[in-house]
């Protein structure tokens, strides 16, 4: 039977980067991963490119950035770890990268640059992986794990379990983890998905899937006053709802059942300028209106009333304030999501009071792991959940080769 300090199950970038610190560490690591390409949520990332992680990221205040039913869990991992130690390492290796808004850092070729030092690193730490392998069976040993392969049984000391969330199953995605954790008495908060576009009622949708394809910058909110989420990014029109980063962003925090709210022109006041249009201008209202969002919505919108579709100095008061309110406070309740074939991430996973935050490890089973998408940890869009993967790696690895020492 061979034999290993450590098992990591799942070769994502958390399961990757974990062996390699952990093998530089002086660990003896085997990787096992399901699928025959490994680390495919870093090769398609970012549109190819991987926006590996986030400059805003405060490690002191994880609640700004990271949702989860603890979410200072991540605290400890994001100090000890933080997004601008897998910088140096990004630079280290030669590969070159820009920041775009809001912090957030893309390759500037290819994901592929991602994966070849992930793998390098692990190569340095004489890292031995297995892949594809798939697991049948783990059992706890007397104070070893041993686990079932398909290519033979494997005994460790350790074992970490980095298989990542249920999104984007065509990849490879699976709930291996969670049922990992149940089978040894870990409690999982429900899994739903997140980074998800949101969709609608085929019929109540029919005036706006005309849009499909149309972007432009927006501020939407949910949740009531004592939990209320807002983001200031662009909204994507699709032919079954809406997506964009804006979307993309409150779907982590939205509830089926809730509304939305939308300002479809956030940086303008637009009551007051169809007003001040009325007094000298003859122009329809949906020309005006195309003077301050996309012709395209323009157009959709005044079709909703009468009272809108006539020259801006025949239409009401009341008209113009009220076309201008359904613009800037358009309230609308999804009827779902796109779900786990769109979403970027899983919210949910393994109950983070059941792991110790400096280690990763168990609570009830010490020498076992929770690290990365399983946890429930999840990130913003724009590279947070990149920064966790390598964080609570290191931090594992770190606790591993101490406890080892």
């Amino acid at each position: 039977m061979d034999s290993f300090d450590v098992v990591i199950i799942g070769a994502g970038a958390a399961g990757l980067f974990c062996a390699g610190v952990a093998g530089q560490l002086g660990l003896s690591v085997l990787l096992i991963d399901h699928a025959p390409k490994l680390a495919e949520k870093v090769r398609i990332a970012g549109g190819g490119r991987c926006n590996f992680t986030n400059r805003e990221l405060d490690p002191r205040a994880p609640h700004k950035h990271f949702l989860g039913e603890n979410p200072h869990f991540c605290r400890s991992a994001l100090s000890r770890y933080t997004a601008q130690d897998f910088i140096d390492l990004v630079r280290r290796h030669g590969i070159p990268f820009h920041e775009k808004h809001k912090g957030q850092l893309f390759g500037d070729r290819s994901s592929e640059d991602f994966i070849r030092m992930l793998l390098a690193e692990c190569d340095a730490g004489g890292v031995v992986r297995w892949q594809p392998a798939s697991v049948q069976a783990v059992r706890q040993a007397a104070e070893r794990w041993e686990l079932d392969t398909d290519r033979g049984t494997v005994q460790s000391a350790r074992l970490v379990v980095a298989t990542g969330g249920l999104s984007i199953p065509q990849i490879g995605a699976s709930d291996f983890g969670l049922r990992l954790a149940r089978q040894f008495g870990h409690r999982v908060i429900d899994p739903r998905p997140a980074l998800v576009p949101l969709t609608f009622d085929g019929e109540a949708w029919q005036p706006y899937a005309q849009l499909a394809g149309l972007a432009l910058p927006v501020r939407v909110e949910t949740g009531d006053k004592k939990q209320r989420m807002a983001f200031d990014e662009d909204l994507l029109f699709t032919h079954r709802g809406l997506s964009g980063p804006a979307i993309l962003q409150i779907s982590s925090y939205w509830r089926p059942g809730t509304p939305l709210r939308l300002d479809l022109a956030p940086s303008e006041n637009l009551g007051a300028e169809l007003l001040q249009a009325k007094a000298r201008s003859k122009r329809l209202v949906a020309n005006e209106l195309a003077s301050h969002v996309p012709a395209r919505l323009a157009d959709a919108w005044v079709q909703q009333d009468a009272s809108w579709q006539r020259p801006v100095n025949e239409a009401s008061d009341k008209a113009l304030v009220a076309l201008a309110t359904r613009l800037s406070q358009w309230e609308l309740v999804p009827t779902g999501s796109e779900g786990w074939r769109k979403a970027e991430v899983m919210a949910g996973g393994v109950d983070t009071r059941e792991l110790g935050s400096q280690s990763m490890e168990s609570r009830r089973h010490p020498g076992l792991h929770f690290i990365g998408e399983v946890v429930d940890v999840t990130g913003w869009l724009g590279g947070y959940n990149f920064q966790w993967a390598w964080s609570s790696a290191w931090a594992c690895a770190q606790a591993m080769a101490a406890a080892r020492a």
